[in-house]
């Protein structure tokens, strides 16, 4: 008997030969396994302007599929974190580098005995315009912000509540912006206590953490200097000079990034992260705000430099 078949090309029926020879089925190649990978919690470091490359970073790690499972964030870690897990990055983006000197100083407004030079009331409304309302609790991840406490010196970790107000606590720089007064707590800059959070990370048993330090090339490792305490006569154009360089706020930031710096260092010796990042920022001044497009450049190199160990990593960790 004969068999009968469609030819689905043209609709006709079509008669099967039993005794033909069946057509080798060609066999497919293997799909390799895809490997499992863990998350990574990251540790953005406080460094003001500097801060600008955590986007860059960022946007390194969101081009290779790399997986941020929560964030610690200090000063402007905490800002960058906070908004990239609003889902508001390009908004931030976007705002920095629109960034120029005018502007930035348009954003700043003046008190008159108050705990800062700025009331930070325009840079808040702002955040307003796009994380009003927003409680961290509301985030699709942990994000804790790291703030200081004034009266106690007490590190304070922000895990729940409202995201503007956690953010504004944690960049509250001594002297520069008004402390945020917070459920009986009064609150500034938590880099002064925790300027790389990777011990927040740890605390919430990550498996693995990636930090990113924006103040590592500022200075080199610390030294002992002995030195000579006679006078010396210093030329009068010399000193004059050197006096306009610094000033009072030129010595207050030096004084800022060399209190950041040591501390970084002495709490990453004791509880370093699996891998750290180092975007080169050195040229960069605490409040060179308007160098947001080179910061996120130098950020993303740096996040791209590290993506196949960052990748291996993963796949350590996910064993």
């Amino acid at each position: 008997m004969l068999n009968w078949g469609l030819n689905r090309s043209n609709g006709t029926v079509a008669t099967l030969d039993p005794a033909a020879p069946t057509p080798p089925v060609e066999a497919k190649p293997p799909v390799a396994p895809v490997k499992p990978r863990a998350r990574i919690a990251l540790a953005l470091g406080g460094g003001a302007a500097r801060g600008w490359a955590h986007i860059g970073v960022l946007r390194a790690l969101d081009e290779a599929g790399i997986e941020v499972g929560m964030i610690a964030g200090t000063s402007i870690g905490a800002l960058v974190g906070g908004c990239y897990l609003a889902g508001k990055l390009d908004e931030l983006e976007a705002f920095a580098r629109s960034l120029t000197m005018r502007r930035i100083a348009g954003l700043l407004d003046f008190t008159i005995g108050g705990g800062g030079l700025f009331g930070g009331m325009r840079l808040t409304k702002r955040m307003q315009e796009h994380l009003q309302g927003l409680a961290i609790e509301d985030l699709d991840r942990p994000f804790v912000a790291v703030a200081s406490e004034v009266n106690t010196g007490h590190e304070v970790w922000v895990t729940s509540g409202s995201l503007i107000t956690a953010i504004r606590a944690s960049y509250a720089l001594p002297g520069i912006f008004e402390p945020i007064r917070c459920n009986n707590r009064t609150l500034i800059d938590g880099a002064l206590v925790n300027p790389v959070p990777v011990s927040v990370c740890r605390a919430h048993e990550e498996p693995l953490v990636v930090a990113v330090n924006l103040n590592y090339d500022l200075y080199g490792r610390s030294a002992v200097v002995k030195h000579n305490a006679s006078v010396q006569l210093v030329e009068p154009s010399v000193k004059r000079a050197e006096e306009a360089r610094l000033g009072m706020t030129g010595v207050m930031v030096q004084a800022f990034n060399i209190i950041q710096d040591r501390i970084s260092r002495a709490r990453l010796a004791g509880d370093p992260p699996d891998i750290a990042l180092h975007p080169r920022l050195g040229d960069i001044g605490l409040s060179e705000f308007h160098r947001a497009g080179e910061a996120i450049e130098r950020g993303y190199e740096e996040g791209m430099s590290k993506l196949s160990e960052l990748k291996r990593l993963q796949e350590t960790f996910a064993r």
